[in-house]
């Protein structure tokens, strides 16, 4: 698997007056293609939490190119730009229903420990899932 691809319809409520999505929902977007992409490996936010481990956000860039729009069905590629080490970088494409290129965004995660709430490395159950993840 290089990429996950993951379907979002456009809620009313994502967009402004003109019908534009805001653009602070486009961070939402790439949330829900990390957490899908997670899944495709069987894991989840809430197993990590349970094992101790954290994943806040430490970066995240977008690059707007295009407008999303109330009722787009928008199609989200998610991709792991390396494999992890004390934190885990993925990289973003948001597509629309006519496969144009709307944004453009990265994300890095840091692991955490919940019990020190201190840094940590990837935990090694991820990496063992990954062994034949290319890149």
């Amino acid at each position: 698997m290089k990429f996950n691809e993951t379907k979002i319809r456009v809620r009313y409520g994502e967009t402004d007056q003109m019908g534009v999505v805001y653009h602070a929902n486009y961070a939402v977007y790439f949330e829900v293609g990390r957490t899908e992409w997670l899944r495709e490996f069987g894991l989840s936010y809430n197993d990590m939490e349970a094992e101790g481990i954290m994943l806040p956000v430490i970066s995240l860039s977008i690059n707007y190119k295009s407008s999303a729009r109330y009722d787009d069905v928008l199609k989200v590629k998610t991709k792991l730009k390396k494999l992890p080490t004390a934190s885990i970088e993925f990289d973003y494409e948001l597509y629309n229903a006519s496969d144009e290129l709307l944004a453009t965004g990265n994300t890095i995660l840091a692991f955490i420990d919940m019990k020190r709430n201190r840094p940590t490395r990837c935990p090694k159950y991820l990496l063992d899932k990954l062994q034949n993840y290319s890149l």
